[in-house]
């Protein structure tokens, strides 16, 4: 019966990366808040559009960029850039944040009872806290071209765990906080070299951060309901053993694949 249910999952695996390999696999491109529609911060985007059209050429520059001081100068107070950002934290998870989305999914299927998913949990939002801000104030400066790959690899990873091991281990927690740490350098992303005004800038990244936590939550809630519902059907049929091997297996399985093609697509094809 293992048998044949792996072999499903390795079917499953194909489908599922030609589904994804025609997809865009870098989850935080450098101008990932301001793009050709406005950006995430529209104002903060055009105060840095007008920066650069002062500090460039004459021959290149419009007329409209002689006006306004040097720096960016955004009307908008701590608390407003902190509700703010908390939106655009929450919309880097769901639904722009497909490979933490999916990390978060595998870091859920990886065990039936609450503690251990607990652990897990805090140990991934302390580790990327910590390296968001460090990445995002400038101490640490992640290189994408090498986070991103990794990123996925630990995707895989996890997901691989998933199926090889009936019980979440001990050293779990330790491997996801460590992954968790990658995770933040690719959260910092967001931010990079924006130029937030120094009065708002920590209000800015507490929401983002806040912002990116509700994110992981409601992915939580989510798989929370969608399995208390398979759980409880499988208990009707009284086959709660099929548990991990028809749910925890074939869809880690997919993740785990998806966080293959990823890196692989990150290594030799976008970088």
């Amino acid at each position: 019966m293992r048998v044949v249910l792996r072999l499903v999952a390795a079917m499953a695996c194909f489908m599922v990366i030609s589904a994804v390999a025609p997809l865009q696999a870098n989850a935080h491109p450098e101008d990932e808040l301001c793009t050709p529609d406005g950006g995430m911060d529209p104002a903060l985007c055009r105060e840095l559009a007008r920066i650069d059209q002062k500090n460039a050429p004459p021959e290149k520059r419009r007329p409209d960029a002689q006006s306004g001081p040097d720096r960016v100068n955004l009307d908008r107070t701590g608390f407003a850039t902190l509700a703010f950002y908390v939106r655009i934290g929450f919309a880097h998870i769901l639904p722009m944040g497909a490979d933490h989305i999916l990390f978060v999914l595998v870091l859920f299927l990886s065990s039936l009872r609450v503690r251990p998913l607990l652990f897990q949990i805090s140990a991934f939002t302390i580790a990327h806290t910590a390296t968001l801000g460090l990445a995002a104030s400038g101490v640490i400066t992640p290189l994408p071209s090498i986070i991103e790959p990794l990123i996925a690899l630990t995707i895989a990873w996890a997901a691989l765990e998933n199926i090889v091991f009936e019980e979440t281990q001990a050293w779990r927690p330790l491997l996801v906080f460590g992954f968790g740490l990658i995770h933040g350098m690719g959260f910092a992303g967001a931010f990079g070299d924006l130029g937030l005004p120094d009065n708002v800038f920590l209000s800015a990244l507490l929401g983002f951060n806040v912002g990116v936590e509700f994110g992981q939550l409601a992915v939580i809630g989510m798989a929370l309901a969608a399995s208390l519902y398979f759980k409880r059907v499988l208990s009707r049929a009284g086959q709660m053993q099929l548990y991990r091997p028809v749910l925890v297996w074939p869809v880690s399985a997919m993740i785990g694949a998806v966080g293959l093609w990823w890196a692989f697509e990150r290594v030799f094809l976008l970088g």
